[in-house]
């Protein structure tokens, strides 16, 4: 039981790092129409500004305000010099570009730090476990990650569905030339929106530092399964990804915990550790795969 518990909250934890990634891009290819391969390299970018700071000051809180800083500044770049450019142009184009956008990033942190990973240090006050309950120990940098993430579900709640700049994301996510006919500039709107994704994913790049290497092309390894995630969640919806990445979170971490064990009371141990390592590996494609079959449009619509 102790075990369940324990996985469940490792499921909670990864699911909320995926929310935090598919929240900026659900919204990005919702109300842009864009597909941005690079989203990924912002949260490396947010990793490895926040990393370095922290290094440098001793200080990991200082290491922040540095991600979120470099993250957007650096989604406002690429959407005022590249992004901009392919609005009308249709998705093979934006895949080339925002493709090419990764290898030069890729370069760009070879340069600065090297191929060597970096570990970012953890918070004073967050070291070693903490007893939840009668013998389940857990560490409380992982609960730091689990309460963040929660309190920017809670915020961009209250953005999307209690502010003027969230109404016009909601219209914008459903149709964007009404928006437009309206006199709205959608051209700022754009910006603001893609300048949130991208703080968000320099957060979650930044906070899984102390959990994960900080190296070079760690958001392709994560990029797949956001948007696996924006897909069952639904385009343009942030309840989506929030429930999405939730869900396959704690989906992943129990197949990969579990499926082995289980499957040894049917076969011989390497067989059964070699399926079911398989089929935990599929496991997130195959429940996007079901979803599609039963909500081609995913979960939820776009802007709820």
């Amino acid at each position: 039981m102790i075990l369940v518990l324990e996985q469940l909250l490792n499921g909670l934890q990864y699911g909320v790092m995926l929310f935090l990634l598919a929240a900026g891009l659900t919204l990005i290819f919702g109300i842009m129409g864009v597909i941005n391969l690079a989203h990924g390299s912002l949260y490396m970018v947010g990793a490895y500004a926040g990393t370095w700071v922290a290094g440098e000051t001793g200080s990991f809180w200082l290491g922040i305000p540095a991600a979120l800083g470099a993250a957007a500044l650096t989604g406002l770049a690429i959407e005022a010099l590249v992004i901009r450019k392919l609005y009308s142009r249709d998705h093979l184009d934006q895949v080339l570009a925002t493709f090419a956008l990764i290898l030069m990033f890729n370069q760009i942190i070879v340069m600065l730090f090297g191929r060597s990973p970096v570990f970012t240090l953890l918070p004073s006050g967050f070291e070693g476990s903490v007893e939840l309950l009668p013998g389940l120990y857990y560490p409380p940098y992982r609960l730091l990650i689990i309460g963040t993430g929660l309190l920017v579900a809670v915020g961009l709640y209250f953005l999307i569905n209690r502010t003027r700049i969230g109404m016009l994301v909601r219209a914008g996510s459903t149709n964007r030339e009404m928006v437009r006919a309206l006199g709205v500039d959608i051209r700022l709107l754009y910006t603001v929106v893609f300048g949130l994704g991208a703080l968000l994913a320099g957060l979650a790049g930044y906070m899984a530092g102390p959990i994960l290497a900080v190296q070079v092309g760690m958001g392709e390894q994560i990029l797949l399964a956001t948007f696996v995630v924006v897909v069952i969640g639904g385009v343009g919806s942030i309840r989506g990804a929030f429930v999405a990445g939730i869900g396959l979170g704690v989906i992943d971490t129990c197949l990969r915990a579990f499926l082995p064990s289980l499957l040894r009371n049917f076969m011989a141990g390497p067989e059964a550790d070699a399926l079911g390592t398989g089929i935990s590996s599929m496991g997130i494609y195959l429940l996007m795969a079901l979803v599609l079959l039963v909500r081609p449009k995913g979960l939820f619509a776009a802007g709820s």
